[in-house]
């Protein structure tokens, strides 16, 4: 009979994140291919684990149509290379796509069904805008049960704004400005670059390049300059392309495993899966979506949020961010949260992104051993939120000199 097991998030890379649209570096690139890749040189970097080993591969995207469709788990296993004995699926929770991929997996290698799996996400948003082959059911408007604009998600950013009129565009516009320094600094220091898998990209001329770095980035960003956009979901509204994350595309895959499976191949996990929940909210004001579900994380946890040493939080829009911020009374700057920047600078490939956050969060366990646990966090489109709590495996219990632990 099959023993439950720890779970562990052993590593994780994704490709470079693209400008979604026809100047974007990806508009000639297939959505299936990012994945392949991502897949590809995760498992060139863990050679140790024997590709016929992996049970399952669950790979997310919110527009299964397409390039992004026909089963994209079991698609990209094949055209990855792996043996046709693997198995794969689909997810689809919107923006906690590759988020919900670990958690699915997590949870079959936790009660001891899976040793090793893959889990990921790909968005295409340049090929496959949100939304853009759906046909919500009428009754969701002529019933009530959703607000129209609950389906465009500035709307849904600009409604917290509504509730919580001391959650100001001055503060969202700080935390978009220090997203982007942050990660320019980040780039200038390395960070990134160790878990970015180079992809070969063709340009509209038909020459060839190479995608290596995050293609949106805005390092000059300044709080004059945010001050002057344009409010496109409000007429004199407060969220600004400043303050949100750009239109992306990109693709990221980790690696999880069982206790035994770590033992067996001599694995050196990045990080342990202490435990995960999704709540609902009204989609109308979505991006409140992280605050139960950290809630009731923690909960499950045996955790408050003051054992929480570092924070990935999705900034699908700053003022989404800062809402769960302010819930908590952490400060809009606390240095515990996304010390590298994040999806405003970076960019938000919907059902990529929930990886992306556990990567940067691992590569920052390894620098923190003075931290114990860290949480990855997201808000869902129609009105959901993701969290993950992980402990790190490097914690040693000692203070950091002249900093927080």
């Amino acid at each position: 009979m099959a023993e439950l097991s720890d779970v562990f998030f052993v590593d994780g890379m994704r490709t470079p994140f693209g400008r979604a649209g026809e100047k974007g570096m990806y508009w000639n690139t297939r959505a299936d291919d990012l994945v392949v890749k991502a897949i590809i040189g995760l498992l060139e970097r863990n050679d140790a684990v024997p590709k016929d080993r992996i049970d399952d591969v669950a790979i997310a995207a919110t527009s299964q149509t397409g390039d992004q469709g026909l089963t994209l788990g079991r698609t990209a296993a094949i055209l990855a290379g792996l043996p046709m004995s693997v198995p794969g699926l689909a997810i689809d929770r919107m923006c906690a796509g590759a988020m919900t991929s670990v958690t699915t997996m997590g949870a079959s290698i936790g009660f001891g069904q899976y040793d090793l799996a893959l889990a990921g996400g790909v968005e295409h948003m340049g090929r496959h805008p949100i939304g853009a082959n759906a046909d919500p059911n009428p009754r969701f408007v002529a019933e009530r049960l959703v607000d129209p604009g609950a389906l465009n998600m500035g709307v849904t950013a600009e409604r917290i704004h509504d509730r919580f009129p001391h959650l100001t565009k001055e503060r969202a516009d700080r935390f978009g400005m220090l997203s982007q320094h942050k990660a320019q600094t980040a780039y200038e220091a390395g960070k990134f670059q160790p878990d970015l898998v180079s992809v070969a990209v063709k340009d509209a001329e038909g020459a060839w390049g190479l995608a290596t770095e995050d293609e949106g980035r805005r390092p000059e960003t300044t709080m004059e300059g945010l001050a002057s956009l344009k409010t496109p979901f409000r007429p004199h509204g407060r969220v600004t392309a400043g303050t949100s994350s750009p239109l992306t595309d990109g693709a990221t895959v980790s690696l999880l495993a069982g206790g035994d499976a770590v033992k067996e191949l001599g694995l050196t996990p990045k990080m342990r899966m202490v435990s995960f929940a999704f709540a609902g909210v009204e989609p109308e004001i979505m991006g409140i979506g992280p605050i139960p579900a950290t809630e009731k994380a923690l909960r499950k946890a045996g955790l408050t949020i003051d054992d929480i040493g570092l924070f990935e939080l999705n900034e699908a829009f700053a003022i989404q961010v800062i809402s769960l911020l302010d819930h908590f009374g952490i400060a809009d700057d606390d240095p515990r949260v996304n010390p590298w920047g994040g999806a405003i600078a970076l960019g938000h490939p919907l059902a990529a992104s929930g990886v992306r956050l556990m990567i940067q969060l691992a590569a920052h366990f390894a620098e923190r051993p003075d931290v114990r646990y860290g949480l990855t966090a997201m808000c869902v489109g129609l009105g959901q939120g993701g969290t993950v709590i992980w402990e790190n495996p490097h914690f040693t219990g000692k203070k950091r000199k002249g900093g927080q632990s």
